[in-house]
């Protein structure tokens, strides 16, 4: 089985203005709807992906039914006027953000190959816990979609062979499909197409040649798993929502007709852990319906009872922001509750939500929005420390997923915009 094969990739016809019709992913600000709504007004009323998504600040509200619906209908229409090019293969991605330009490679994640259940150890690999309970509300925008867009991406070690890297020394004879701005601070996005067979067999070998044993095991020598080829870097709960959809709908069909049926695979970009230009951040808290110097004392508290609060010199700083964006204090933690820093709040986190009714977290992307939130009345900010790079797959082929909400790949900006398309449902 291999994990990541080519695929039927839809883009918008050769007229269209892609930078209204990219849209960041969707999973971002979802504590800021403004942003949401200069999205709206920067798109100009032309064609965009907006119409086919549904922003997550939006996820709960009481009018998300009709949104869903208006979804399901825009995709309808889109998939008859809007996307009027096809591509099948692979479209090999620059993505210029302020922290260089970041390689990928968009195709289909093949979804039995993936499993997000605990214990499990399939080629494809969620790298952070999988809440399930995200499931369900993310669950209805895909049922009745005819289209998907990615924010998924993925994440591979492909040293030293630098599959990516392949690609760009070659992209002079690829057909170039996009080049263009995108909106609201996001930098460029460049795209080439890879159709040619002998090209589309030998990329899709290569990725699944990452989980061969005696190769996997010189980069991981500590692997207490299976081999895996690829983790999910960021749209774990995306690429779940789409598993389980699949395991739903799967015994609707005949054998003949799993083996194809477009349900089967998810669209994703995968790009390779290795590029200067992928930056991973810690995924900061913000903690609402509490006081700040409440919730500084009670977290003391709890890293003293748990046997884990440190000295001020230790190494794993926890800043806590509160009215004005400023520091109330900070708090250093050792290992004793969790081996990361993220582990020890979460853990936090889970006692204080079951003891105090109305205390809500949200999981922040970027220090200047985490100040900005933690600025309001009964808001609080935890600034998370640095996350090491080589600790993302070096942790998930040590000891199975990290804690939820770990890491970020780069600021909320950098994140996928939805630009490729392709269809679900026959």
């Amino acid at each position: 089985m291999r994990p990541f094969t080519a695929a039927d990739i839809l883009l918008p016809g050769p007229q269209a203005d892609l930078s209204a019709w990219a849209v960041l992913a969707c999973d971002q600000f979802t504590s800021t709807p403004a942003y949401w709504q200069q999205v709206q007004a920067a798109r100009k009323g032309k064609p965009s992906a907006l119409d086919i998504i549904l922003p997550e600040c939006y996820l709960e509200k009481p009018d998300t039914p009709a949104r869903i619906k208006a979804i399901h209908a825009n995709m309808k229409e889109m998939a008859q006027k809007a996307l009027g090019r096809c591509v099948h293969g692979f479209v090999y991605v620059e993505r210029t953000t302020q922290s260089g330009v970041r390689r990928g490679l968009v195709g289909a994640v093949d979804l039995e190959a993936y499993s997000y259940r605990a214990g499990a150890a399939p080629l494809v690999r969620p790298s952070e816990a999988t809440v399930a309970a995200r499931i369900p509300p993310r669950l209805a925008v895909r049922r009745g979609a005819v289209l998907e867009s990615p924010h998924i991406m993925m994440l591979m070690d492909d040293a030293p062979l630098d599959i990516l890297g392949g690609l760009a020394a070659e992209k002079a004879q690829l057909v170039k499909l996009y080049d263009t701005p995108l909106m609201l601070g996001g930098g460029r996005v460049a795209g080439w197409a890879v159709t040619e067979p002998e090209a589309l067999e030998a990329l899709e070998k290569a990725v699944e040649n990452l989980a061969q044993p005696e190769e996997f095991r010189k980069k991981y020598p500590g692997a207490a798993t299976a081999p895996f080829a690829l983790a999910v870097g960021d749209g774990n709960h995306s690429l779940a929502t789409a598993k389980a959809y699949w395991e739903e709908l799967k015994p609707t069909l005949s054998q003949e007709e799993q083996q194809t049926h477009p349900a089967r695979f998810c669209l994703a970009e995968v790009c390779s852990i290795s590029s200067p230009a992928l930056q991973v951040e810690p995924i900061h808290r913000a903690v609402f319906g509490i006081e700040p110097g409440e919730f500084f004392r009670a977290f003391e508290a709890f890293l003293r009872e748990q046997g884990a609060l440190a000295p001020q010199s230790g190494a794993r700083p926890f800043c806590v922001l509160g009215k004005g964006g400023k520091p109330v204090g900070t708090l250093c933690a050792n290992s004793a509750v969790h081996p990361l820093a993220v582990g020890t709040l979460e853990a936090f986190l889970g006692v204080l939500c079951a003891q105090r009714a109305g205390v809500r977290v949200d999981y922040i992307h970027g220090e200047v929005t985490l100040r900005a939130l933690s600025a309001r009345e009964g808001a609080v900010g935890v600034l998370l420390p640095p996350f090491e790079k080589r600790d993302l797959l070096r942790g998930v082929a040590e000891g199975g997923v990290l804690p939820k909400k770990t890491f970020s790949m780069g600021s909320a900006e950098e994140k996928r915009y939805y630009l490729e398309c392709r269809r679900v449902a026959p």
